[in-house]
């Protein structure tokens, strides 16, 4: 696996600049508003996320047909709207698998055989198509070594990351404002750490080398960021909701006696 975001890495160097900027800022804005305001429009996040949900269901499981992702994403995105707090405990449980899962099968992803095809790392510059078809080549690579890491996993592994969503879906439906902002902070997190690993690459840095060759101290610096993404939801968004309640209330109370005078006067 190693050897593979190494040689995607240096292939990157050849991409069209469009191709790692426009996804990398958008990424980063996107995260940056999920990791410290994503509880604030819990909504709008659960209708973004099951419309992505259902894209990629509609594409890849229905035979890459555009039409049914786009009506599958419709259709997960009214879903996720009218089951919302159901949604983001899935959403939570899912996440919370998917890292587990991480760190469970990461020993061996690295011990699994290397993928044959590799990608040349010199030569011209290529064009957006070209770029695009080169980053679908690499995630065909990583998801071989995905599957060749599930098959060795011992079977003690999958009950572990089942606990693992189970605890969090418990966790949803009894504090589910301590959920969403977890959710909401960690999801943030990871889609920032995305959008700077494309907008490193653009520059010509190595920011896959440096996290593979450091885990510990950047998987510090994510779990950092989500506690402090989670506390300052719980804490910031809990006082706009209540500033919007007493703005309300305050409004009402304006309105009573135009009411109250306008009774007396009928009268």
């Amino acid at each position: 696996m190693l050897e593979i975001l190494q040689n995607f890495e240096q292939t990157a160097a050849r991409f069209s600049p469009i191709v790692l900027i426009g996804p990398g800022l958008a990424t980063v804005l996107v995260g940056l508003f999920i990791w410290l305001g994503g509880l604030g429009f819990k909504r709008l996040l659960a209708a973004a996320a099951g419309a992505v949900s259902g894209g990629i269901c509609g594409f890849f499981i229905v035979g890459r047909n555009i039409m049914a992702a786009i009506i599958l994403a419709s259709v997960a995105a009214v879903i996720a709207i009218i089951f919302e707090r159901l949604f983001i405990t899935i959403l939570a449980a899912a996440l919370a698998a998917v890292f587990g899962f991480a760190v469970l099968a990461w020993p061996y992803i690295e011990n699994s055989q290397e993928v044959i095809r590799r990608m040349p790392v010199q030569g011209p510059a290529l064009s957006v198509r070209e770029s695009i078809e080169k980053v679908k080549a690499y995630a065909a690579d990583v998801s071989e070594k995905i599957k060749q890491a599930c098959s060795q996993m011992p079977v003690y592994s999958w009950p572990i990351l089942l606990a693992l969503a189970a605890i969090f879906i418990v966790v949803g439906f009894f504090l589910p404002r301590l959920a969403s902002a977890l959710c909401c902070s960690a999801l943030g997190t990871m889609l920032i750490f995305a959008g700077m690993i494309l907008l490193l690459l653009y520059k010509g840095s190595v920011p896959i080398s440096s996290i593979c060759s450091k885990p510990p101290f950047y998987g510090a610096a994510f779990i950092a960021m989500t506690v402090f993404g989670t506390i300052e939801q719980l804490l910031l968004c809990q006082r706009a909701k209540r500033d919007s309640i007493r703005r309300k209330g305050a409004d009402k109370n304006k309105d009573e006696p135009k009411e109250t005078r306008q009774a007396w006067r009928t009268t």
